[in-house]
């Protein structure tokens, strides 16, 4: 198979790693400087320092539509504030699509009506004919380039798409289940960034395993019903992209989101914090979106309300866990009331 991977960053280069090895696997990075160094080096310094790239593995810039010319394929490994410039561009192609980002779209500035968007949703509105779809799940750069253990679940509405992934990834080490709930793939993988920097600020103020565990369970009660208000299905929240993702963006220590509120807990500044990790934290940018789309379906996720007033400067870390602890005792649910 034919792959193409937009954008160079370390889940990009991950993915391209790992597939080079039994396809035919181009990377393609937007900065033509980025790219002529990780082809003269065989390695991606910045993200993946350490990491020789394989001989059969073709780092390319410069236009797009070359790159990806005859590709099967194409995986979009951008930022989710890229996401809609990249489907834009993929007007057109026969190739399945998928994307890897996690989060929310912000809103529009200036309109007060508008709510940030899923990526499902960005592609509905700016490429519907695409055959498309998400690969989400439990996992850290690092470790899927490195060849260890992993599983991933490929979803979209499309068969096609879903057997493309699987077809392109699934391997010795590398598991990928096909799910068509979109909606809820999507759902858990932009939540549990937002749980996560909640997570680190527990750590961080060494509250305790048994917080930790209160803040996952309940952060998952939230995540589901957020998700059943956009029409998701419940069980995905229980598979890899819910759960698992959850468990692991909430305790991995490379998990760039949990540093956020590690840092947070350490009297840093929310810029001193996201400068420090050199890559994006999609919790951090997302956050706010998720809560103001939650507040206009009426369902109510406090843990994410804290996180948002804690990113704001509107709490400080000890006033955002008395704020989640002080709440008045409501049945154990994911009902929208609960």
């Amino acid at each position: 198979m034919k792959i193409c991977v937009h954008g160079a960053g370390a889940w990009g280069t991950a993915l391209a790693v790992n597939a080079a090895g039994r396809h035919e696997v181009t990377l393609w990075a937007r900065d033509a400087a980025q790219a002529e160094a990780i082809s003269q080096a065989r390695e991606n310094r910045r993200y993946l320092p350490g990491l020789s790239l394989p001989p059969e593995l073709a780092v390319r810039s410069g236009d797009l539509r070359t790159a990806q010319a005859g590709a099967e394929l194409v995986i979009v490994a951008t930022p989710m504030a890229a996401l809609r410039e990249q489907l834009t561009a993929l007007r057109g192609s026969r190739a399945p699509v998928a994307w890897l980002c996690k989060g929310v779209e912000p809103a529009l500035a200036g309109d007060p009506d508008a709510f940030g968007l899923l990526a499902h949703e960005i592609w509905a509105q700016v490429a519907p004919e695409l055959r498309a779809g998400v690969l989400s799940g439990p996992s850290f750069a690092q470790e899927v380039a490195e060849g260890r253990p992993t599983a991933l679940v490929a979803a979209s509405p499309h068969a096609e798409v879903r057997d493309a992934l699987v077809d392109a990834f699934h391997g010795p080490a590398l598991r990928v289940y096909a799910n068509d709930d979109i909606v809820g793939v999507e759902v858990g993988g932009a939540v549990k960034n937002v749980l996560a920097i909640a997570t680190g600020l527990c750590d961080g103020l060494a509250l305790g395993l048994n917080a930790r565990a209160a803040l996952v369970t309940r952060g998952l009660a939230e995540m589901t019903r957020f998700g059943l208000a956009l029409g998701a299905r419940a069980e995905t929240f229980m598979g890899l992209s819910g759960l698992g993702d959850l468990v692991l963006t909430a305790t991995g220590d490379l998990s760039r989101n949990r540093k956020v509120g590690l840092l947070l807990a350490q009297g840093q500044t929310l810029a001193q914090a996201v400068a420090s990790l050199g890559h994006v934290a999609e919790g951090v940018y997302c956050a706010r979106t998720v809560v103001q789309r939650a507040r206009r379906l009426g369902i109510e996720m406090p843990i994410a309300e804290s996180v948002v007033a804690l990113l704001d400067g509107h709490l400080g870390p000890g006033e955002a866990v008395a704020s989640l602890t002080g709440r008045d005792p409501v049945p154990e649910s994911v009902r929208p009331d609960a």
